[in-house]
């Protein structure tokens, strides 16, 4: 059986994986071997900072509403067990958006979650 050399199968290989190292810094972008370890250790870190990316939000949000809710005579905690009781359901990010952008609403919320802790 004669030998088949592969020669547009490991061109065609290589071409996608420099492709993936476009913008690199140094040969990362040019050699294909160390742009290969490069795209394998990107590939690996783009997977981890998704995860991450959400982590980084909800603290976010989560200091915006202490903040916010400090700034009306209640903690966090109290907050969210309150606004429980009051079977309010609403989640961090919009919270920290109202705490943010629209402040009355917030203290309305606040209000029915000292309400609630109340009874």
């Amino acid at each position: 059986m004669p030998r088949t050399k592969g020669g547009v199968v490991s061109r065609r290989r290589r071409n996608r994986i420099l492709k993936l190292a476009k913008g690199y810094f140094g040969s990362k972008h040019t050699l294909f071997k160390t742009a290969k370890e490069q795209v394998m250790h990107s590939l690996k870190y783009a997977y981890r900072d998704r995860k991450q990316n959400k982590r980084n939000f909800r603290k976010l949000w989560i200091i915006r509403i202490n903040a916010a809710s400090r700034a009306n005579e209640i903690s966090y905690n109290q907050l969210m067990h309150g606004l429980k009781l009051a079977n309010i359901e609403i989640n961090r990010k919009m919270l920290a958006d109202l705490a943010v952008n629209d402040a009355q609403t917030f203290a309305n919320l606040c209000e029915t979650a000292k309400k609630a802790l109340a009874k």
